[in-house]
């Protein structure tokens, strides 16, 4: 199995998706995807396989999270196998990092796949979307999943503020967007102490309650994915510079924004020499647990 060199990785993004499987079975509805196309303005982009992800990000000598969302029960629409995600990031180990996806709405069978996935697979890491999965994150069906990724001592992470998936269809495609505020994975913070939390992208219209949430819990981080960093707004990009510059992490939500892209919009940005290294490798690496000699 390949081993991942931490030290000569130039940065981590900790939020790319697995849209496709082996066998050609896309994780959202046509519906659904075409609606994040419209949205992203990524129309006809290509579906990376897992290999194809590793291969991207190993010309770019940068290491990356890969996960799916499980979204069966809102959505009908089958998931693509954690296995498979686990299996093929196994496969390329020096650059891929295995997250999985559990509806919450399996409730305690979700929570023994999800021991199973992280005791047996490998996975370090899950994935949430509650608007998709049609559920708040403090709804009590979750908990019983949360304490069990609790106890495993991985993170997880949570979609937050407006998604581009179910834009401009009739309904928002049956999402609401009250699920994804981040004063509800709060809550989560709370009831679960020692789980760690990242709050993904920047969460408009909720960007002040990201921030008021990731000051206030230690074990609550950040990811900058699913936006162009021109594009950030003025206090994220503040609190990253100071109060959040240990929590704030990488991410770009390849494949319909590019790391290429995000990074050079980065590179723009009035981002303090020495906290730089910390948003694109140095939080991610300590939170995810990786070592520098591995």
């Amino acid at each position: 199995m390949p081993v991942m060199d931490v030290a000569g990785l130039v940065a981590i993004d900790v939020h790319t998706h697995a849209e496709i499987s082996k066998d050609g079975h896309r994780s959202l509805s046509p519906e659904l995807f075409g609606a994040s196309e419209d949205y992203f303005k990524a129309h006809g982009h290509r579906q990376p396989t897992i290999d194809e992800t590793a291969a991207y990000y190993r010309e770019r000598n940068m290491a990356a999270v890969v996960f799916t969302v499980d979204a069966e029960h809102a959505t009908g629409h089958p998931r693509i196998s954690n296995e498979e995600v686990a299996e093929g990031c196994a496969q390329h180990a020096d650059v891929l990092i295995p997250f999985a996806s559990v509806d919450p709405w399996k409730g305690r069978a979700g929570a023994r796949e999800a021991r199973r996935l992280v005791e047996e697979h490998g996975v370090r890491g899950f994935k949430f979307h509650p608007g998709i999965q049609a559920i708040a994150p403090n709804d009590p069906v979750a908990y019983p999943l949360y304490e069990v990724i609790e106890e495993l001592g991985v993170p997880a992470l949570f979609h937050t503020g407006q998604t581009g998936i179910g834009a401009g269809v009739p309904g928002g495609g049956g999402i609401r967007l009250r699920y994804s505020n981040p004063l509800l994975v709060d809550d989560v913070a709370v009831d679960f102490p020692e789980l760690r939390i990242i709050l993904a992208h920047p969460s408009f219209p909720w960007q002040d309650e990201a921030l008021a949430v990731a000051t206030h819990k230690p074990y609550v981080y950040i990811d900058l994915s699913g936006w162009s960093p021109k594009y950030f707004p003025p206090q994220l990009v503040r609190y990253a510079n100071s109060l959040l510059k240990d929590k704030v992490l990488f991410g770009s939500d390849y494949p319909v924004i590019t790391p290429d892209r995000w990074l050079s919009d980065f590179d723009k940005l009035d981002i303090k020499p020495e906290v730089r290294p910390k948003i694109l490798k140095d939080n991610a690496a300590r939170l995810l647990g990786l070592k520098e000699n591995a």
